[in-house]
């Protein structure tokens, strides 16, 4: 009996590792920056951290082309999405999926508290890209809470609660900085991606206020929600606090490079050189920038 135990536990906990490699596979396709900043955590958070971004990237996929190539309707890939979102809910209530990536979420979500409230709102802003063209005050609010903000809150669960016996709700000051810089990083990609967005995708998720001429003060927003998420970093265990600060520097200094093109639609980019010396930075022990304000 106490074998059979353990061969069971064994063969589990290969496939536990063999779906945080399929998440950490997907992570290294899409996003070299996030690579970068992701290895400036501690091995604690690390693999949870990928976790959730493999999950949010499938989603995006879902909505933003590859499924649509496919020959996918619009109707169809809603379907794929609700899916997902039960395959995802249904995972973490009993541990397993034949989703290598969502086996991998599941894990992370059980171990870190990661709950409904968080995953159903997420699910809800990948389902607006398929039917929401153009987006007001209200409707991008909304849209940033569930694509970005929850994903930061996800994050901080993970910061907070890894490797703990049992989770834990973080302080009110740590959930508002999480969604600060969520909401900043969002912005920042809408703002250097709306040529794109508007010419390929079909959708505006800035909407009036761009057309306006307010994009500075979309960047002035942008600023303070750096600006206050910096403040609540020194607040995070050690083990995170050198990633978040260069994802935090790194998006800072592209907010200051859309700032300084005007209104160009160039799209903003951050050379190799200078993400290299922001995680050199970081990874020296450095406050985020508007830390020193």
């Amino acid at each position: 009996m106490n074998d059979s135990r353990s061969r069971t536990a064994a063969g589990l906990a290969l496939y536990d590792r063999a779906a945080a490699d399929a998440a950490a596979t997907v992570i290294a396709r899409y996003s070299t920056s996030f690579g970068l900043a992701c290895r400036l955590l501690g091995p604690r958070p690390r693999p949870h951290v990928r976790n959730i971004y493999a999950l949010a990237r499938i989603a995006d996929e879902i909505v933003d082309g590859p499924a649509a190539e496919a020959g996918l309707s619009a109707e169809a890939m809603e379907d794929v999405l609700d899916q997902l979102e039960q395959e995802v809910l249904d995972a973490t209530l009993r541990g397993f999926s034949s989703n290598l990536v969502v086996h991998a979420f599941a894990t992370t979500a059980r171990e870190c508290g990661i709950g409904p409230d968080l995953v159903a709102p997420f699910f809800a802003s990948m389902r607006t890209d398929l039917h929401t063209r153009r987006h007001d005050a209200a409707s991008h609010d909304a849209y940033v809470y569930g694509s970005a903000e929850v994903i930061g809150l996800m994050c901080l669960q993970v910061f907070v609660n890894a490797g703990a016996p049992h989770p834990v709700t973080p302080s009110p000051e740590l959930v508002d900085g999480a969604r600060r810089l969520g909401a900043a990083f969002q912005d920042v990609n809408f703002l250097r991606d709306r040529t794109h967005d508007g010419a390929v995708l079909g959708r505006d998720y800035l909407g009036p206020a761009a057309d306006e001429g307010e994009r500075a003060a979309i960047l002035d927003r942008i600023d303070a929600d750096l600006a206050a998420a910096a403040r609540t970093i020194p607040a995070l265990p050690a083990d995170c606090r050198r990633a978040v600060t260069a994802a935090h520097d790194l998006f800072a200094e592209l907010a200051a490079r859309l700032r300084a093109c005007g209104d160009g639609d160039a799209r903003v980019r951050v050379p190799d050189t200078v993400k290299a010396r922001l995680a050199a930075r970081a990874l020296l022990g450095f406050a985020p920038r508007e830390a020193r304000a």
